[in-house]
């Protein structure tokens, strides 16, 4: 077991100290003087791990985390939370999924293991599954009636020809009616495991007591498991010995995708909208080439962060031709992809698009002003300390880099990072990325 500190090149963020134990737990802990404390725990794995045929496992076995364990019935778990005033929640995503408590400091030792109970020891009996499906499939068609989520999954099938990026995190509702409990079993049963997770405490205790309730906690729910192996789990297996058998997905490493060879259009009608919706995509750098990507953020923000940027002084303030607009970089760990997307009335839809590939133009062929790339770098880089104020802002971010890049120091660096950034910078990241000639744009019209 080895802890180390680590220390930011200049960031105002205390340094945070990593643990790492023998069965291959990552714990990250940093004292921070505010009464709460947060255990954030990262897994790596979402939606992008998963077989096309358990699309969605990964979201649905969020859900069930929290029907009980030997140790806890369901429910309990969420009651003894409350009871406290503490705060849980969960999420998923295409490339990690995270669960976290807040807590007083004064009941992180009794909480802390709760959280880590549910994670190592979930039951998953079949009749909660079973009314857990209806409450995935009813998100899934609320999501479906979601005209944002509607035109966000276009532009993603378009970006991504083979990435598993291009599917759904909720999973289609053809593949979530035939999982089955033991599907989810043995899903959990290889991912869910301490080598594959990040824990991250941070809040107003000192790092040796956070490191040690953490690691405890884990001891104890590892003891759990191991009693349960031959008890409680075979026997809930029972019910579903003839259910299919889904292998486990192995890791392995994708490789990003080309950049488009010229211009592809997808068309759809949605007569659920008042006014028209663009999205220009270009496919740029993902985690896996880190240090490409910070350049995005920043032209994301030259173009569209704010009332005096480029996009918005121009299409919305002073030509009146869209109603919003906005552009953002999409970092995915084995894609980058960057979004213009405005809603505009459909008459401006060619305009629109005309404009912003000249603005494209513009940024390649010429240097912006001192006073731009110093106000934006301002921005971007107080943006992210501005986001990192509490200990659930800290551990969130601690937790995103540690385990999806695994490297932590990216995650205190990124300000300076951003402030190294200068004109030329941006313009050849423009001129190699962001082609005016090769693009992908979907159209919705209403």
């Amino acid at each position: 077991m080895t802890s180390t500190l680590i220390k930011p090149a200049a960031h105002p963020l205390n340094a945070p100290t990593l643990h790492r134990l023998a069965n291959g737990l990552t714990i990250v802990a940093e004292q921070m003087p505010v009464e709460a404390v947060n255990l954030d725990v990262w897994l790596d794995v979402g939606s992008a791990v998963e077989a096309d045929a358990i699309n969605g496992m990964a979201h649905f076995l969020e859900h069930m985390i929290f029907k009980g364990t030997a140790q806890l019935q369901s429910g309990e778990f969420e009651r003894r939370i409350e009871q406290r005033g503490a705060l849980t929640n969960a999420a998923t995503s295409q490339d990690y999924t995270h669960y976290y408590i807040t807590t007083a400091p004064q009941d992180f030792a009794d909480l802390a293991p709760l959280q880590i109970d549910v994670l190592m020891n979930a039951r998953i009996p079949d009749d909660g599954f079973e009314r857990e499906r209806h409450v995935v499939l009813e998100e899934i068609r609320r999501s479906q009636d979601n005209p944002r989520r509607r035109t966000f999954q276009h532009a993603t099938e378009l970006t991504f020809d083979r990435l598993p990026y291009r599917r759904q995190v909720l999973g289609p509702t053809t593949v979530i009616e035939q999982l089955t409990a033991q599907q989810m079993r043995d899903f959990h049963g290889h991912w869910y495991q301490p080598q594959a997770m990040t824990a991250v405490a941070v809040g107003n205790l000192p790092v040796d007591a956070l490191i040690r309730i953490v690691e405890d906690s884990f001891v104890q729910a590892s003891k759990h498991q191991q009693s349960a192996v031959s008890g409680q789990r075979s026997d809930l297996a029972q019910t579903s010995r003839s259910a299919p058998h889904t292998p486990h997905p192995t890791p392995h490493t994708l490789l990003p995708e080309s950049p488009f060879r010229e211009i592809v259009r997808r068309e759809f009608t949605d007569n659920s909208l008042q006014q028209a919706r663009l999205v220009m995509i270009w496919r740029v750098p993902g985690l896996n080439e880190l240090q490409q990507t910070y350049v995005f953020d920043v032209l994301a923000s030259v173009l569209s962060h704010g009332r005096t940027t480029r996009l918005v002084q121009d299409l919305r303030e002073q030509r009146g031709l869209v109603s919003s607009i906005s552009a953002s970089n999409m970092t995915y760990r084995h894609q980058g992809a960057f979004y213009i997307s405005a809603q505009l009335p459909v008459e401006h839809l060619e305009t629109v698009e005309v404009a912003i590939v000249q603005h494209l133009r513009t940024l390649q062929a010429d240097l912006i002003s001192e006073a731009e790339i110093a106000r934006i770098r301002t921005r971007v880089a107080n943006h992210f300390i501005f986001g990192s104020e509490t200990p659930s802002d800290r551990a969130g971010l601690y937790g995103y880099y540690q385990s999806l890049v695994g490297d932590l120091s990216t995650a205190l660096n990124y300000p300076t990072q951003i402030q190294a950034l200068d004109a030329e910078a941006v313009r050849t990241a423009a001129q190699t990325y962001l082609s005016p000639d090769a693009y992908g744009v979907v159209t919705i019209k209403p």
